[in-house]
């Protein structure tokens, strides 16, 4: 039982440091995109239709953004025993005395319940990439088509 026990804790503290990642990486990337969007928007001259795809696209980015700084944003959970926030309340004696009964139990669900809100939330982010970029594509082919 311990094993299974230690085995699922570590499962959900990986799943979770592995949509933080992710989600670190993705919003590199829209940060880097925007950049150039915020760059470029000053230089060309689009087409009416060009104009809304590039604002609607570049809003969807903006949006995935928000998401994906809500996956990375620290959770911290009710100061359950066991917890991080827990143990910030606690002199050395108690922490002691804390540390000595295995919690992980109580904690794996709500660590779970943690990662599939992220892995949701990385999800609708990725969405609005895809749709983002759908429409960025549109406006840099009435960039091209306007200047045929």
């Amino acid at each position: 039982m311990d094993a299974a026990l230690g085995e699922a804790f570590g499962e959900v503290q990986g799943q979770i440091a592995r949509t933080d990642t992710k989600a670190s990486i993705l919003l590199a990337v829209i940060g880097a995109s925007l950049a150039v969007l915020a760059s470029a928007g000053s230089t060309v001259t689009l087409p009416l239709v060009g104009g809304i795809a590039a604002g609607l696209g570049t809003a969807l980015l903006v949006a995935a953004a928000g998401l994906l700084l809500a996956v990375i944003r620290p959770r911290l959970l009710p100061a359950a025993p066991g917890t991080l926030t827990h143990w910030a309340t606690l002199d050395a004696e108690a922490f002691r005395a804390e540390v000595a009964v295995d919690h992980r139990a109580a904690a794996v669900p709500g660590l779970a319940r943690m990662a599939v809100a992220k892995y949701r939330a990385l999800q609708r982010a990725i969405d609005c990439i895809r749709a983002g970029g759908a429409l960025l594509a549109v406006a840099a082919l009435t960039a091209v088509g306007g200047a045929l």
